[in-house]
């Protein structure tokens, strides 16, 4: 655990009420979210079965190793806490704040940070340029990084329908990557997200969300997120955008709780942090905050680097989810750039 870590924290505050399941659901999301990421960080690039190997019971922890420690999340969480801070103190999505704090973060020398997204973030070109010249010279942008941050995204836009909250997916990839198959990526998991926080099946929304999708990408979709689709059958190593939410699918498709779900996205080795992070997001705004282990949310841990030693744990991930929903009744800084 980092140092700087507060010794304590208030306790989660319980979920009552009417609107009770649905914020369970949303804390869910954002805390299965960071979850999955800190529970995948130690077996990034390691081979299928990395994870049923060192839990043979199942039973797994959020063990550290690999340069994390136990409990901390990486560049996944980081990145998605930047979006949902941006949204609840900018009062809406202001992309130019969104990139800022990208940027901020980013020079603050976080321990892992994409390629791509380095490239994009440090390149010293406008928020509303670099991605698109980065993919003009790279022609290759689809990785998973725009998935990894969407989760607190996808809470805040859920309330405002399909065609919002798919369409907000699509501006804040694009901030970061210039190929269309990784907004429309983004935008499929923020609406599955938004029908999961309703109460509905998330799986049985794939053939609605697909119909949204631009013409030219909806094919490849449908088929990485077909009923029969298994991670044996991807054509790309899962730090792209195809196979990592097809794997979410897939994970959250043949189990049937959340830590299952998680386990098996572990257990298809290759990019362990970000495909369990997009599961997590998924599974935690189907089963709920409840279903996640509390051996889990007591060492989770969220360093932002740029943010002067900052460290959040679960209350205040709990804390951000119910702004983001707007559940709870906090005045707006002035911080927005």
């Amino acid at each position: 655990m980092s140092p700087r870590a507060p010794r304590h924290r208030a306790p989660v505050p319980p979920v009552r009420g009417d609107g009770g399941r649905r914020r369970d659901r949303v804390r869910g999301a954002v805390v299965g979210s960071a979850a999955g990421d800190a529970l995948g960080a130690p077996f990034e690039f390691g081979p299928p079965g990395v994870f049923s190997a060192r839990f043979p019971d199942g039973v797994g922890t959020l063990c550290g190793g690999g340069g994390w420690d136990p409990g901390e999340a990486t560049d996944d969480t980081q990145m998605a806490v930047l979006v949902g801070e941006s949204l609840v103190e900018c009062g809406g999505l202001e992309l130019p704040d969104v990139f800022a704090r990208f940027r901020r973060w980013a020079a603050g020398d976080p321990k892992d940070i994409g390629l791509q997204t380095e490239d994009v973030l440090t390149s010293g070109e406008p928020w509303d340029l670099a991605a698109a010249l980065h993919f003009q010279v790279n022609a290759r942008a689809a990785g998973n990084g725009s998935l990894m941050r969407a989760s607190t995204s996808a809470v805040y836009f859920a309330r405002r329908g399909r065609a919002a909250t798919m369409a907000a997916a699509r501006r804040i990839a694009a901030l970061t990557h210039g190929d269309r198959a990784a907004w429309e990526g983004t935008a499929v998991l923020h609406e599955l997200v938004r029908v999961a926080l309703g109460g509905a099946d998330p799986l049985a929304a794939v053939e609605a969300a697909l119909a949204e999708v631009h013409p030219a990408h909806r094919a490849r979709w449908a088929a990485v997120l077909a009923p029969g689709w298994h991670p044996d059958d991807a054509t790309e190593f899962n730090g792209a955008v195809w196979p990592c939410l097809g794997t979410a699918l897939w994970a959250l498709r043949t189990t049937t709780g959340f830590e299952g779900a998680l386990a098996a996205a572990v257990d298809v080795g290759g990019d362990t942090d970000t495909v369990a992070a997009v599961t997590g997001t998924l599974a935690g705004a189907v089963h709920g905050l409840g279903a996640v282990p509390e051996r889990w949310t007591r060492t989770l841990h969220v360093p932002l680097p740029g943010h002067g030693g900052r460290v959040l744990r679960t209350a205040d991930l709990v804390a951000l989810a119910d702004r983001l929903d707007g559940s709870a009744e906090i005045p707006v800084p002035d911080t927005c750039t």
